[in-house]
């Protein structure tokens, strides 16, 4: 069966180098896509986060893999390598309630924002009634409902515990006014917006398994976790500093529209989101620092790939050296990227048609993403948010 669930990353113009022999190939979706057992689809985390399987992917060639347990990273990392986390924190981003019209209406908090941050002629500050809205808590909005809703339309959600005003639109998102302030109300009444191939509804067990060990609780800003960091426990954690493996973080607020399908065949056609991301001067000067030592650089998962190469796009200009970065990013990477900043991969098994699995494609190659995927399905791996890991070297020819 060919699984149908699609997922995307944020990107950009691409960016196409053409470094290697797949540069100018691979560039309709349907060369990304493979067949999926139902079954291995791990809809509910493992008892313990480390107690994942790991497939490590060396640059040897196209049928070299190793099956091994997620605890043995350690083992395949140097002491003086550096790993790169996203610190990011997932926002309980879920609501539930109805229009005035007693409609029923789903809410996705995409991103919290500012009438400064949008186009102010573009809104309409009144409710139904000609009343003035509250200006003050504003956010960026997916909506499911039977009929969209209307400018100036107030709702309710949460059981009436959370109330507003749609006032405008920016691209496929709604603009929806609150009356109160957002964050709080989501901890208290909000649910954790799991991804939808999960196909339940977020339970306790997401609320802790769902989020980092290391999220920084200042940074709730994500609606989907940065699930390759997700396998790591205090056991993992210590192992690796023992060893003399170094860590720093990043931050990257992950947006729904990971999980936005790929509409257009052509991959140059492909129009993605964008993402909120911040790469501190401390980590900066590590990474720095490590590969002038000859050590590596291991980015945890796609966000913290995304946040590395385009900060390394906007500061490592004509020589100098990597340093700190802010801002949205769109970066689009698929084969024929040429990777400035991160020697290793550590990232989960990724959707089909999804940009996660072109960026990987890029990373290593597409024929030896191809085999360790199959050896995957061959091993019975599990795929996905809660499954298991990879941990891949970048190609280096």
């Amino acid at each position: 069966m060919t699984n149908s669930h699609t997922a995307s990353s944020d990107s950009n113009a691409p960016i196409n180098n053409n470094e290697n022999s797949d540069a100018l190939d691979y560039l309709s979706v349907e060369d990304y896509d493979y067949d999926l057992p139902d079954r291995l689809i791990a809809r509910y985390p493992l008892a313990q986060r480390s107690a994942s399987k790991l497939l490590y992917l060396p640059d040897l060639n196209a049928t070299s893999v190793k099956d091994c347990l997620f605890s043995e990273l350690p083992e395949l990392l140097d002491a003086g390598d550096l790993i790169v986390f996203n610190d990011t924190k997932v926002m309980k981003a879920r609501l539930f309630g109805q229009k005035d019209t007693g409609g029923k209406l789903e809410v996705l908090i995409e991103r919290l924002v500012s009438v400064s941050d949008l186009d102010i002629a573009t809104l309409h500050l009144k409710d139904s009634n000609n009343e003035s809205v509250n200006q003050e808590h504003i956010a960026l909005c997916h909506v499911k409902a039977s009929k969209a809703l209307k400018l100036g339309q107030r709702f309710q959600l949460a059981d009436s515990h959370m109330s507003g005003v749609m006032i405008g639109r920016q691209d496929n998102l709604f603009v929806l006014a609150f009356d109160t302030s957002i964050l709080p109300d989501l901890e208290l009444y909000g649910e954790l917006p799991i991804p939808p191939y999960f196909e339940r509804h977020a339970d306790d067990t997401d609320n802790t398994r769902y989020q980092t060990v290391f999220h920084d609780p200042a940074k709730l800003a994500s609606v989907a976790a940065p699930t390759a960091s997700l396998h790591f426990d205090d056991l993992v954690l210590n192992k690796l500093s023992e060893k003399g493996i170094n860590t720093a973080f990043v931050t990257l607020h992950v947006g729904a529209g990971t999980f936005a399908p790929v509409k257009t065949d052509n991959l140059l056609n492909h129009t993605m989101h964008s993402e909120y991301a911040h790469l501190p001067q401390a980590t900066a000067e590590l990474i720095n620092q490590t590969h002038a030592n000859g050590n590596k650089v291991i980015a945890i998962g796609t966000t913290v790939t995304r946040v590395l190469e385009t900060a390394y796009q906007k500061t490592a200009i004509n020589g100098q050296a990597l340093s700190s970065w802010s801002g949205d990013t769109d970066i689009f990477i698929y084969p024929g990227f040429k990777f400035g900043v991160i020697d290793r991969l550590l990232t989960n098994f990724h959707l089909p048609k999804s940009t996660l699995l072109m960026l990987v494609s890029a990373f290593s190659g597409k024929a030896s993403i191809e085999y360790a995927y199959q050896h995957a399905i061959e091993k019975e791996y599990r795929f996905f948010s809660y499954g298991d890991a990879m941990l891949l070297d970048k190609k280096m020819s």
